[in-house]
């Protein structure tokens, strides 16, 4: 049996909404900001897809570190809007949909709701871990798009 639940979160910025739409979209520009994230490879994307990556997080359990790795695409892929889904066995998935909206100042807002599913038994862990993981995100997003903090590489930066 499959359990979900959801959290949002909200990070302002200065910079422009297309600044923070390149970095959101794009996995392989989170590699350092995402506090789970240690790798992501751009795969051909699947169908109705936009564009695909296999994403390898560490997991804690106890002293242990694991490497997870799963496929996560881009679904929409627009200036205001952004939706991803990551799939990672068994049966878990996590939807990002994401809007961001241009405020006065030059500041853009980035709103976020993530949707976890996931079976019973691994659903309190993983709902923790992706919370705590994309809370951590969040922290870091605002500094990084106002450019107080160094701005990821380029995706098209080889790796």
């Amino acid at each position: 049996m499959l359990r979900r639940s959801s959290f949002s979160y909200t990070v302002q910025a200065r910079c422009s909404v297309a600044r923070a739409a390149a970095l959101l979209v794009d996995p392989r520009r989170q590699e350092g900001l995402h506090p789970l994230i240690v790798r992501v490879r751009r795969v051909p994307p699947r169908p109705g897809a936009r564009a695909s990556y296999d994403i390898t997080d560490r997991l804690a359990a106890g002293p242990v570190r694991l490497p997870i790795t799963y496929r996560a695409d881009v679904l929409v892929d627009e200036p205001d809007e952004i939706v991803t889904v990551a799939r990672q066995w068994p049966a878990t998935t996590v939807r990002n949909h994401t809007r961001l909206r241009a405020e006065p100042d030059g500041v853009v807002r980035v709103d976020v709701e993530i949707t976890l599913a996931a079976p019973a038994p691994l659903f309190g862990y993983a709902f923790r871990q992706a919370r705590a993981a994309h809370l951590g995100l969040a922290a870091r997003l605002a500094a990084v798009l106002d450019g107080a903090a160094p701005q990821p590489p380029d995706a098209d930066t080889p790796r």
